[in-house]
């Protein structure tokens, strides 16, 4: 309990095999690594109703869970839907945080318009309810083998286990009285203000919703973050060029 803890935190619409690259050199450098599926995906439980799925529901998830088993010393990894949950956490216990490994992410405010590009993805994940998210996988990470690719479609039997993925890029708050929009406002007022730990963030600058504009912005939203480490090859899911980005956080954090 003493060691380090890694909190890998996945997205839309994968879970936690996408840090399948990144966990092996935090485990050699001594970390203790805990990589959650949320409600919805991967190995979690998959209710078929719609309205199960909100918010609140899954950023109380990650609440009990950083709770009940009592993290401590935590290096917080996010992307996708893992940053828009994940960085709400802290501020409700900074003591429990002294890293953070982001990646292509944003905050949902709620004040900030959303892209035509998330707005077209919000639209496709609508009329596809049963999205193939290994074939999804494979177009966006060209290297993937076809056994990798069919991990990501693994967890969902057919379209009535995929509740969640439908649910998620309607759950991003887009106005500024949207669920999740004013805890969202309070994180990045904290993020400017109050955190005190280090930060390392990474972008795949082929993604084309959350890379380096997008990136580069939310980087001056977090108080004393680096300039940050810049994929060339890698893509949205940024996990799947994991090694070159836990190789690179834990030489920089190894250099402070």
């Amino acid at each position: 309990r003493e060691a380090r803890v890694l909190l890998c935190l996945h997205g839309e619409p994968t879970w936690s095999y996408l840090y399948r690259r990144m966990i092996p050199p935090f485990l050699a450098a001594g970390y203790r690594v805990v990589a959650p599926d949320f409600m919805g995906f991967g190995r979690s439980d998959k209710p078929e109703e719609a309205s199960f799925y909100s918010f609140a529901m899954h950023r109380s998830f990650l609440l009990d869970l950083v709770e009940q088993l009592d993290l401590r010393r935590i290096t917080l990894a996010v992307q996708d839907w893992g940053g828009l949950l994940g960085l709400t956490l802290p501020m409700e216990a900074a003591e429990r945080y002294d890293r953070l490994l982001i990646m292509n992410t944003a905050l949902g405010t709620g004040d900030v318009p959303l892209s035509e590009g998330f707005i077209a993805w919000r639209d496709y994940v609508a009329k596809t309810p049963d999205l193939d998210c290994g074939k999804l996988l494979a177009r966006a990470c060209p290297h993937l083998t076809p056994q990798e690719a069919a991990a990501y479609e693994a967890p969902f039997p057919d379209a009535r286990y995929k509740a969640g993925v439908r649910r998620f890029p309607a759950l991003v708050p887009d106005r500024p009285d949207a669920p999740g929009a004013e805890i969202s406002r309070q994180a990045r007022a904290w993020w400017r203000t109050a955190w005190q730990g280090e930060s390392f963030m990474a972008i795949g600058a082929r993604d084309p919703v959350l890379g380096p504009p997008v990136m580069q912005a939310l980087r001056k939203l977090i108080r004393d973050c680096p300039e940050p480490y810049v994929h060339a090859e890698g893509g949205h899911f940024l996990q799947e060029w994991g090694e070159d980005v836990a190789r690179a956080a834990l030489l920089r954090w190894s250099a402070a």
